[in-house]
């Protein structure tokens, strides 16, 4: 039995290694290992062309039932995926070790996630979601309704197929190029805290949209309406994990993939948008797009090309920084004109902007200020659908020291003569004093 365990023991050693080879990591940060939760392995079927897409861009989907009693997201402290999708919008509850609290521990851990829900999502679902900074509409039999900018359809006879065109205007979380059709939205409607700026509107209602049950007719005004109604939205987290909530799961189904947009007489599409919707933003979702990296951060006095131990103060010196962005295969440089730096102590004393050329490599040059102490080259690089980054590197600015100081200062000049004639004064007064009779 020892000898044939050993060849058992080797194959789990190489499946491990190739596994971890494909995880997510700083030199490879496009998430490859995916569990998919449904609630029905029907969904499969239902919503191939998604999954395809995914496939297709080299991930690796496990699809598991969501009450599933040998479901597990860790074994051994380390984490089996690197990317969550939740397709299981009724399931209250989670099967083996997942629950709310293992999922927002993957978030935190910096993994990404998924999450879409429809009329009959669960508790659990909305609590996910609440603790993403998204709230779905508390009343369980509402949904998007929009009886101007519906999509014309013979089955859609209570208006709660949505078709909208308002996107977000950022290249960095939708690529470059522009949705072309309107997506279908069928599902429940959720509001964001306008004053929590991780959580960002992707796809948002037209005016005339409110939140309430097609069934039966309205007796009060509806908790959501309007532009306080998203449809879709996205969050990156402080960590640069990244969840996507949609209130739709037929959003990524093949039928909504290929249904027509019929929304007047000018727009009128063979094709919805949601599949080159739903294909962009899970490139955004898993690092494909957007994700920046920041290497070789160094500074030196101008004409040298050491880092020194300190600064003095007055001196010439030249911060630099290469940044990166990750296109799904290879870091590519990243150009922008508004990264900046600060040389910071309690306070910003510089704050410049650094120039970049094609390769990425960003530089400025300034003088310290005359104030020592121990100062702080600080970059902080904050901008829509990018990852977050967050550089510092301290650095102590002393004075001159005794023997530094010029003997003679211009600004002083007039302290030298007057000091001079004063002496000079005295001795003439002297003389006078002593040998005039």
């Amino acid at each position: 039995m020892a000898i044939s365990r050993v060849p058992f023991f080797a194959l789990v050693l190489v499946l491990a290694v190739i596994s971890m080879s494909n995880a997510f990591s700083e030199e490879n940060p496009t998430s490859r290992r995916l569990l998919v939760l449904v609630d029905d392995l029907a969904i499969r079927s239902s919503h191939s062309i998604y999954f395809r897409s995914l496939e297709s861009r080299g991930y690796n989907l496990q699809f598991q039932l969501a009450d599933d009693p040998k479901l597990a997201l860790k074994r051994y402290g380390q984490y089996l995926y690197d990317g969550l999708v939740l397709f299981s919008p009724s399931a209250k509850k989670f099967g083996g070790t997942v629950d709310l609290a293992a999922v927002l521990d993957f978030v935190d851990s910096g993994h990404d996630l998924i999450l879409a829900a429809d009329s009959s999502a669960s508790d659990l679902i909305r609590e996910i979601a609440t603790e993403c900074g998204v709230d779905f509409d508390e009343d369980p039999a509402s949904m998007v309704v929009d009886h101007v900018g519906y999509a014309v359809s013979q089955t859609d006879l209570d208006h709660t197929l949505v078709a909208s065109d308002d996107f977000i205007q950022s290249e960095a979380i939708l690529g470059s190029e522009k949705i072309k059709a309107p997506v279908l939205f069928r599902g429940i409607a959720h509001s964001v805290n306008p004053t929590n700026s991780m959580v960002v509107k992707i796809l948002a209602a037209s005016p005339c949209v409110y939140s309430g049950n097609p069934r039966t007719k309205l007796t009060k005004a509806p908790s959501l309406t309007g532009s306080t109604i998203s449809l879709v939205s996205v969050v990156q987290a402080r960590n640069n994990a990244r969840v996507l909530i949609s209130g739709s799961l037929d959003l990524f189904s093949d039928r909504l993939f290929k249904h027509g947009v019929v929304k007047s007489a000018n727009s009128i599409h063979e094709k919805s948008g949601n599949e080159q919707f739903a294909v962009q933003i899970s490139k955004w979702v898993f690092h494909e797009r957007g994700h920046l990296k920041a290497v070789n951060v160094r500074h030196h006095k101008i004409g040298e090309i050491v880092e020194p131990a300190m600064y003095r103060i007055k001196d010439d010196l030249e911060y630099l920084v290469e940044i990166s962005e990750w296109s799904g295969e290879r870091w590519e440089p990243y150009v922008a004109d508004d990264v900046q730096v600060q040389f910071y102590m309690m306070s910003p004393y510089v704050l410049k902007t650094l120039t970049a050329n094609e390769k990425g490599l960003y530089s400025a040059a300034f003088k310290v200020p005359d104030v020592y102490g121990v100062f702080q080259f600080k970059l902080e690089y904050k901008r829509l659908g990018y990852t977050t980054l967050s550089l510092s590197k301290q650095i102590p600015v002393r004075p001159f020291r005794h023997n530094e100081y010029e003997r003679f200062i211009p600004a002083a000049y007039p302290y030298y003569s007057a000091s001079f004639s004063a002496m000079a004064g005295f001795l003439i007064f002297s003389f006078v004093y002593l040998y005039n009779k």
